[in-house]
């Protein structure tokens, strides 16, 4: 379960308790984004071999089905 976002705090920016703004500076990001695609590909191609294993499964099911009568 996730907690409720905090209420805003507005504010001017370089007074206490806050921070400034700065122009001409490129804002970085805590997120490796080769990381997280290599990521998501492994997750992609591992959801499509668990389908195609329950896919041959029901194929397997079915015939067998059909050959008890």
């Amino acid at each position: 379960m996730t907690t409720p976002p905090a209420a805003a705090k507005t504010g001017v920016p370089g007074s206490a308790g806050y921070g400034t703004v700065q122009q001409a500076f490129l804002e970085t990001s805590n997120v490796n984004s080769v990381d997280e695609i290599t990521a998501l590909i492994t997750a992609q191609r591992a959801y499509e071999m668990n389908s195609k294993v329950v896919t041959a499964a029901d194929q397997m099911l079915q015939k067998t089905a059909n050959l008890g009568g």
